[in-house]
């Protein structure tokens, strides 16, 4: 699974399940939020070849996209999606027995459009990831600045 986490809002814009995950397909997710006017200033990620990828590094460059990689060895760099991780882990890959890549991706994506709508976050004063957003939206006229921050985390 990859999964991607906006430092700004907490929102998990996707999660992308299956069998594997090459560099190629981290830049066409990308490339998928980016059409979706998702595209990040920044990319925060572990050393993991899908990230140091020749892939990555030309979509990033093309698209003006500066990827930050934490030092090797040092999780707690990418404190935001380790944390992210431990709950998706916790709340909903080891609470379920998958049958097939399919009813994973279902499963998943179920959880994830709570995560991003349902749960209310203590960093986010108590509001879901959507309910932040329209609130700042409702202040600001301006656009947030995107930063994400992705792990490829193994099923």
């Amino acid at each position: 699974m990859l999964t991607v986490v906006d430092l700004y809002d907490r929102r998990c814009p996707v999660i992308e399940v299956d069998h594997s995950l090459t560099g190629e397909r981290v830049a066409r997710v990308l490339e998928r939020l980016s059409a979706q006017g998702q595209c990040p200033e920044a990319i925060r990620t572990d050393n993991g070849p899908e990230f140091a990828s020749k892939a990555l590094d030309l979509w990033a460059h093309g698209r003006g996209v500066r990827l930050e990689f934490i030092h090797p060895g040092k999780p707690t760099e990418n404190g935001h999606i380790e944390s992210f991780n431990g709950r998706f882990r916790e709340e909903c890959l080891n609470a379920q027995t998958f049958f097939s890549l399919a009813e994973a991706r279902r499963i998943i994506e179920a959880w994830r459009q709570d995560y991003n709508t349902v749960r209310p976050h203590s960093s986010l004063a108590g509001m879901s990831p959507e309910e932040y957003l329209r609130a700042v939206e409702g202040e600001n006229t301006e656009a947030a600045t995107t930063n994400l921050s992705l792990v490829h985390l193994a099923g």
